[in-house]
């Protein structure tokens, strides 16, 4: 699930809470020759192409509510200005169960963000309802968006979804500040990370901390842990296999990966620093899994680009501050790099004008931008290739920005929210929970690979 990194501490708005957005020139329609918004001018000029929408609503149903939700609503008033439409925000904690009644009862949202490609998927195959994209949000997708990021909001071949905001999967956060006053190097390859993770050994620290308690998604971070790891075992072409089910669950090639794996985390000298033994991985909720960095009791964390919201305020996350991220090193270093990524989808259940518009504004490099510009504090960034670094907030966002517009990477969409709901949101996390704790390779490899469901 992408955004189930999120805070839920910061999640406090009343579920189903709805705001009308009123565009500030909505009232003045463009006269004469203009074909552009209601407010026109040279500000509005990216935005004639969608026309004059005044007087229109489009509502916008999301699992996003307060106070992540203003960011959001604030980027959707220049297309507000310029075009004359109101977007009816409604924001609820209750989004995934909420949205299948409401397409149902045939009152479904005219769009709705998509927290995963596997919802969408259910979405289009058993309801029927989710429209295909248009084709100006398919020429978005095409011109600023890798094929991964296509992919992964396509069924059967049909482009049903562009991607909104992003995360790249695939960092280590470390201290820059200690890691120099140590001497440690930043490691370039996976044997180099290992050979860095005994040093610190040998000067009597622990390299790594972690932590998978997440309530009821409890085991999550290790699902991305694996997935990360059989990109770099068993390569990109395997790993497709994996994910769709060609090749099962328990293959041969997912145990290396795994015990890969647990030559780190499940290894006492090397974890779990400054929370406890190898068991408390458990216990230890995500949030808190990567803050024995800012004591210098742990060294490494491997977690998303998101989890900079969890270090305490104030706290100075940059290239040489007191914490930052480097890329997942690389397990075989003659092919490109791995990047395993993920994001939400913007899907619309109408396919009247405004609507159309709203979607491929969403789709357009004006978006991005407006959407980093109104998220001052950071945390938030996306695979669309037409964002400018320079309007994202935070180094962290730049760098991962910089990872996603650089064509020698190699993406590959997060696993998890890819596979059935009964493996992706339920066996894949407590097989992994079983696993740190105490269950062999073997043993939970088989049992999720028997909780696939027959049809998939």
């Amino acid at each position: 699930m992408t955004r189930r990194g999120r805070v839920p501490a910061l999640v406090s708005a009343a579920l189903g809470v709805s705001l009308v957005l009123a565009g500030c020139g909505g009232s003045n329609v463009a006269g004469g020759g203009q074909t552009g918004g209601a407010a026109g001018g040279a500000d509005c000029e990216a935005y004639t192409q969608y026309g004059d929408l005044s007087g229109k609503q489009i509502s916008l149903y999301t699992s996003i509510v307060s106070p992540e939700d203003t960011p959001h609503i604030d980027s959707y008033k220049k297309f507000e200005e310029c075009t004359g439409a109101k977007v009816v925000y409604e924001g609820s904690k209750e989004f995934e169960a909420q949205l299948p009644v409401r397409i149902q009862s045939g009152n479904p949202p005219d769009v709705a963000y998509i927290p995963q490609p596997g919802l969408l998927q259910t979405l289009v195959k058993q309801t029927g309802a989710v429209k295909p994209a248009p084709q100006a949000v398919s020429a978005n997708v095409d011109q600023y968006f890798s094929e991964t990021f296509k992919s992964a909001g396509s069924v059967d071949g049909t482009l049903y979804a562009a991607p909104l905001g992003a995360n790249v999967k695939s960092f280590v956060w470390f201290s820059p500040q200690a890691f120099a006053a140590k001497g440690y190097q930043i490691p370039k390859t996976w044997d180099e990370m290992v050979a860095l993770s005994d040093r610190i050994v040998a000067d009597g620290g622990k390299p790594w901390c972690a932590g998978i308690n997440s309530g009821e998604a409890t085991g999550w971070p290790l699902t991305d842990w694996l997935e990360d790891v059989m990109l770099r075992t068993a390569g990109p072409d395997v790993y497709d296999q994996w994910v769709a089910h060609q090749i099962p669950f328990n293959d041969p090639q997912v145990a290396t990966a795994l015990d890969r794996i647990g030559e780190i985390l499940k290894n006492p000298a090397y974890v779990n620093g400054g929370l406890g033994d190898v068991s408390s991985i458990a216990t230890t909720t995500f949030q808190d899994g990567g803050l024995p960095i800012l004591d210098e009791t742990c060294y490494m964390h491997r977690q998303a680009n998101f989890y900079a919201a969890n270090f305490p305020e104030g706290t100075d996350v940059s290239e040489n501050g007191e914490v930052y991220a480097f890329a997942l090193p690389p397990i075989n270093t003659s092919g490109s790099t791995p990047i395993l990524v993920g994001a939400e989808f913007v899907a619309a259940f109408s396919d009247r004008p405004e609507v159309q518009a709203f979607q491929a504004f969403l789709s357009s490099p004006e978006w991005a931008n407006e959407k980093a510009k109104a998220t001052p504090e950071g945390g938030w960034i996306s695979a669309n290739t037409g964002l400018d670094a320079a309007n994202v907030a935070s180094s962290v966002d730049k760098l991962s920005v910089e990872i996603l517009q650089d064509d020698s990477n190699v993406f590959k969409f997060d696993g998890s929210d890819l596979m059935p709901a009964e493996i992706g949101s339920a066996a894949f996390w407590t097989g992994m929970t079983d696993w740190i704790t105490g269950k062999s390779t073997t043993d939970v490899l088989t049992f999720i690979e028997q909780s696939w469901p027959a049809q998939s």
